[in-house]
């Protein structure tokens, strides 16, 4: 539960650093996180390092007790590097190599680019690996941002052609894996194949779903690199990684399984304005960021490495959204103590001070450009303090367990079968409608152990690991898959039994017609008594299963086999809270609908509630405490941006 902030020494006077820190380590800061961008600074030429000016700010920092986060600089290739080695540019869908002057120019496929950000990595290493002040180490910067997940350069189309034949062995396995016989597209050796880039129309699905597996690998290895390095010489240190939320281009998992603590850069108000809600629901959550998205991401990146935290907090309006609205007064706090109720290790802030030159001039900061107290200290000084009152929080378990797999993600994406409806976007519906029910949930990948959980809830995974429908057989736990769940084979092909593939095993169905509807197109379903609607995918199925509620032509829409259920369109909300609430008494799960605002967080025995709106709340109907002195934040009527918090 520690609190940080994101600074730039080499951005300010010299003169101001001591002022700086003083104020951090008065604030109750604990951790500051540097260097993520000083490449030129650190490096000014080719083989010459100035580490005086870093030393210095070093020292600094840890004279007032503050503990560093330090960061490989690799984000940022300076422009001396760019000239000396063009060939470490990215290149774009079209072929043409990205520029430098902005940041994350570089290609993780280029071997020059591999050699020297291994050359900067240990430079540092060597020379802050056994500083007391260095806690942990930070690996580049938001890995794939900017659309730079891919590279179609020829270093980038060299090394696809080497992991395709690690893949395959033999080109004759690669062309039946991709059905190259469709559109003549049969290869003779591996030397023939390009990335599927540039192609008059749709380059071939399995193809490009292997594109995305590929550049995904390449990632996981740069950074596997940096983390060799870092353990070599730098040991005891824990080192993370921050992601971005709502990114699903590359496999967590695997990169976070050569990490100590996967850290995401959380911007609750800047990803709404960018998100797909409705305009009446941006309205209403302008200032509070939508009530799921945050806890949303907290829940993916906790089951990716053996710990996690938030590196970068938005702390005020930020600068690349479409809108830039200022989070109302106590949503700094708010976001602060819901990561901490998820069980984040710490929480750190960008960033100490807002900049008045480059790219990111209008990003609030926790200081003003000229120094002044922003908003979020004030909410921070207070976060600081009542950390003492909760103590530290044990981490809880959910009952309720979301599948999120990568490649079923990339799978949709790729061959939508229509253009409304994501597969991310289902997960977070499913998630919001149990927060809405008051339960916690965890978000896992395939290979998850199932043993604990009493509902678990597949959101279109399409790419079914047979393997993880065993574990769901022999779990006990009530099970609901969506539609499109085991549509596709490894390689994206339709499966043999045609859907849901081997999720027949545990549902006898067979898909035999899936469409993708238009959002004016709503299949009525009926289903205890009351007539709901269905929208964006319908499937017509055949089933020896029972039952649970009809289309209007009377196929099944809702299908029960034992504890397994499967729904044949993606519900509207009334039709999934109706599914939802259903499942959770057969699971039984304790239900405390919560409403439009309200969100529980159970921590250990401590019970957490976050007001994700502007009105004061009773919050009694949560089965909250009567009177405030039985609450150890906040009270009993929950302000509007407010945190409350009591023992079970």
């Amino acid at each position: 539960m520690k609190l940080g902030v994101c600074y730039y020494p080499e951005h300010w006077p010299e003169s101001d650093w001591a002022d700086d820190a003083r104020r951090m380590k008065l604030l109750g800061l604990e951790l500051v996180r540097i260097g993520e961008f000083a490449w030129s600074r650190i490096e000014p030429s080719p083989g010459e390092y100035d580490w005086s000016w870093l030393d210095r700010a070093i020292s600094t920092l840890h004279a007032e007790g503050l503990q560093i986060i330090l960061c490989t600089p690799t984000a940022t290739p300076p422009k001396w590097l760019v000239d000396q080695y063009p060939d470490i540019l990215p290149w774009d869908a079209h072929g043409r190599p990205k520029k430098f002057g902005s940041r994350r120019h570089y290609c993780f496929s280029s071997p020059t680019y591999r050699r020297e950000s291994a050359r900067i990595t240990e430079a540092l290493a060597l020379r802050y690996g056994d500083h007391p002040a260095v806690v942990m180490w930070q690996t580049d910067n938001e890995y794939g941002h900017h659309g730079t997940h891919e590279s179609f350069s020829p270093d980038a189309a060299g090394a696809f052609r080497q992991w395709l034949q690690r893949r395959y062995e033999s080109i004759d396995a690669l062309n039946t894996a991709w059905g190259t016989v469709f559109w003549s597209q049969d290869y003779r050796s591996f030397e023939e194949v390009d990335p599927p880039n540039a192609t008059v129309t749709e380059a071939n699905p399995s193809h490009r779903l292997d594109y995305r597996r590929f550049s995904s690998d390449e990632i996981c290895e740069f950074n596997r690199e940096q983390v060799d390095i870092l353990r070599r010489h730098s040991p005891g240190r824990q080192i993370a990684h921050n992601y971005i939320g709502d990114f699903t281009k590359l496999d967590h998992h695997a990169i976070g399984a050569s990490l100590d603590v996967a850290a995401w850069d959380s911007y609750p108000i800047g990803l709404l304005s960018e998100g797909d809600d409705s305009e009446a629901d941006k309205a209403h959550w302008l200032r509070y960021g939508h009530p799921d998205f945050a806890a949303f991401n907290h829940d993916v990146f906790r089951h990716c490495s053996p710990q996690w935290g938030v590196m970068e907090q938005q702390p005020g309006p930020v600068n690349w959204a479409t809108h830039n609205a200022a989070p109302a007064p106590g949503m700094v706090r708010l976001w602060t103590w819901e990561a901490f109720a998820h069980g984040a290790a710490f929480v750190s802030y960008f960033r100490w001070r807002q900049v008045p030159f480059g790219q990111e001039q209008m990003h609030a900061a926790l200081l003003t450009p000229d120094r002044q107290k922003a908003q979020a200290l004030v909410e921070i000084a207070h976060v600081a303090g009542e950390r003492e009152t909760t103590g530290e929080l044990e981490s809880t378990s959910a009952r309720i367990a979301i599948v999120l797999d990568y490649p079923s993600l990339w799978q949709h994406e790729i061959q939508p079968q229509g253009r409304a409806g994501s597969v991310l976007e289902m997960a977070r519906t499913l998630y919001s409608c149990c927060r809405q029910l008051g339960l916690d949930v965890d978000v896992v990948p395939q290979g998850a152990d199932f043993e604990s959980y009493g509902l678990v809830i597949l959101p279109s995974v399409s790419i079914l690991d047979a393997g993880m429908c065993e574990r769901l057989r022999d779990s006990g736990a009530t099970v609901l898959a969506t539609p499109l769940t085991g549509s596709r084979t490894l390689n994206g092909h339709i499966p043999e039994n045609l859907a849901p593939g081997p999720f027949a095993n545990l549902m006898p169905m067979q898909v035999r017609v899936f469409e993708s509807l238009p959002p004016f197109a709503k299949p009525r379903v009926m289903a205890g008594g009351q007539m709901f609607d269905g929208s964006l995918w319908r499937e017509s199925v055949k089933s020896t299963a029972q039952p649970l509620a009809l289309f209007e032509n009377s196929e099944s829409a809702w299908l029960r086999n034992g504890r397994v259920h499967y729904l044949a369109c993606w519900p509207d909300e009334p039709l999934l809270m109706h599914v939802l609430r259903q499942l959770c008494q057969e699971a039984k799960l304790e239900v405390r609908e919560t409403g439009r605002d309200i969100r529980l967080r159970r921590a250990g025995n401590i019970q957490f509630a976050f007001n994700y709106g502007p009105d004061v709340i009773d919050l009694t109907f949560v089965g909250a405490p009567e009177t405030d002195e039985d609450y150890l934040i906040g009270a009993r009527d929950i302000e509007g941006a407010g945190v409350s918090a009591w023992r079970i």
